[in-house]
C-alpha cells in the first residue's frame, strides 16, 4: 500500500491532486496544511476517512515534520510538497512568510527525508525564470537561467536551488516540476480568473490590469495533477519537469472570453491600476515531460476547461461568497 504525505494539500492545486490520487489509485494520503485563509477543508471534506488523514501544522515545524515522514516506509511511498504562499500581491506586501514557508519549510522537508531515506517531490512554478519579451518566439525550458522578479518567485527560486544542492551533496531522491498558471475548482477568489468569475456572478465588473497585454500559460489543475502523478510513478531522481498545456492567452484573451462564456459583451470591463512589477509573458516547454513519461493534458482546450470552471463557481457560492467582500475591499485599496 502506497503512501504519500502531501503538504498544503488543502490549498488549491494540492486538494485538487489529493482527489486525483484517490479517485485513479489506492495509496493512502496524509495532508499536512497549516490552514491559512487560502486552505479549504472544505475540498477534503467528501473524500474516504480511511484513505485521508489532514494534520493540522507547518512546514517549518522539524519534530512534526519528522514525524510524519518517518511514517513513509515503503519503497513507493513519498512526499509531495505543494505547500506554499503563492500570492505575488501578499508578497510585496510582507515577504516574511514567503521566505519562511517556501525556504525554511523546504529546508525542513529536506532535512525530514534525508534523515529517513524517502522520495520527495517538490512542486515549483514558471515564476522562477522571471518573464519573457511579448514579441519573444521562445518559450522556458529546464535549462532557462533563474530571473525571479518578486519575494513569491525569488522565495520558489531558493526552494528550488535547496532542492537541487540535497540531491547533489546528500543524494536525495527527489524531483522537482514547474508548472504554468493553475486554474480549476477551489481557488482563492483573490487569483485573477476566480476574481473575474465571481465578479460577474455577484453582479459586479470585470477588472483588467493595465492593458492586459500580459500573458500567462493556463493549465488546469487537474492536468498538472495528472503530471505530478506520472513524474513519481516514471521520472527520473534528479531532473526537473516542466508542466503546461500550451495554453498561453493575454489577460486581455481571458477577461473577453469569461466576459463572453457569462453571457455578457466581451468589452464591458473595466481597466485598473496595473500590478507593481508585473511580468509579461510566461511560457511553459513541456516537451520533456510529455516524450520522457508519455503525459498528455485531458483539458488541451483552454475554452473548454475555462466553461467548466465557471460552472463549478456558480454551483459554489456558498464556498466563495463569504470570502468576497474582503477580497474586494483590499483591491479596491489598491485602486484594482
Amino acid at each position: 500500500m502506497r503512501r504519500l504525505l502531501v503538504t498544503g494539500g488543502a490549498g488549491f492545486i494540492g486538494s485538487n491532486f489529493v482527489h486525483h490520487v484517490v479517485d485513479r489509485t489506492d495509496a493512502h494520503v496524509t495532508v499536512l496544511d497549516k490552514l491559512t485563509y487560502a486552505a479549504s477543508p472544505e475540498a477534503l471534506a467528501g473524500l474516504p476517512g480511511e484513505r485521508v488523514r489532514l494534520v493540522e501544522g507547518d512546514v517549518t515545524d522539524a519534530r512534526l515534520v519528522d514525524e510524519l515522514v518517518g511514517e513513509l516506509t515503503g519503497e513507493d511511498d513519498a512526499l509531495v510538497h505543494f505547500a506554499a504562499e503563492s500570492h505575488n500581491d501578499n508578497s510585496l506586501d510582507d515577504p516574511w512568510p514567503f521566505v519562511q514557508t517556501n525556504v525554511v519549510g523546504t529546508f525542513t522537508l529536506l532535512e525530514a527525508v534525508r534523515r529517513h531515506g524517502v522520495r520527495l517531490h517538490h512542486v515549483s512554478t514558471d515564476e522562477v525564470y522571471g518573464d519573457l519579451a511579448l514579441d519573444d518566439p521562445g518559450r522556458f525550458t529546464e535549462s532557462t537561467p533563474y530571473r525571479p522578479s518578486s519575494p513569491y518567485s525569488a522565495s520558489k527560486a531558493g526552494a528550488d536551488h535547496l532542492v537541487r544542492a540535497w540531491v547533489r551533496s546528500f543524494g536525495v531522491r527527489a524531483t522537482l516540476s514547474n508548472c504554468s498558471n493553475n486554474y480549476g475548482p477551489w481557488q482563492h477568489v483573490e487569483k485573477f480568473i476566480p476574481r473575474q468569475v465571481t465578479n460577474l456572478l455577484a453582479g459586479g465588473r470585470v477588472k483588467l490590469y493595465g492593458s492586459g497585454e500580459n500573458v500567462r500559460d493556463w493549465i488546469h489543475a487537474e492536468d498538472h495533477s495528472s503530471a505530478v502523478l506520472a513524474i513519481l510513478d516514471r521520472g527520473q531522481v534528479g531532473p526537473t519537469y516542466l508542466v503546461g498545456a500550451d495554453g498561453e492567452r493575454s489577460n486581455l484573451q481571458v477577461v473577453r472570453l469569461i466576459l463572453g462564456l457569462l453571457g455578457h459583451d466581451p468589452d464591458d470591463f473595466d481597466h485598473v491600476v496595473d500590478r507593481a512589477g508585473h511580468d509579461l509573458r510566461y511560457a511553459i516547454d513541456p516537451t520533456r515531460t510529455r516524450t520522457e513519461l508519455g503525459w498528455e493534458p485531458a483539458y488541451p482546450s483552454f475554452e473548454e476547461g475555462l466553461a467548466r470552471t465557471i460552472d463549478w463557481y456558480r454551483e459554489h457560492e456558498d464556498w466563495w461568497g463569504p470570502k468576497k467582500a474582503a477580497v474586494e475591499a483590499a483591491y479596491a485599496s489598491k485602486g484594482q
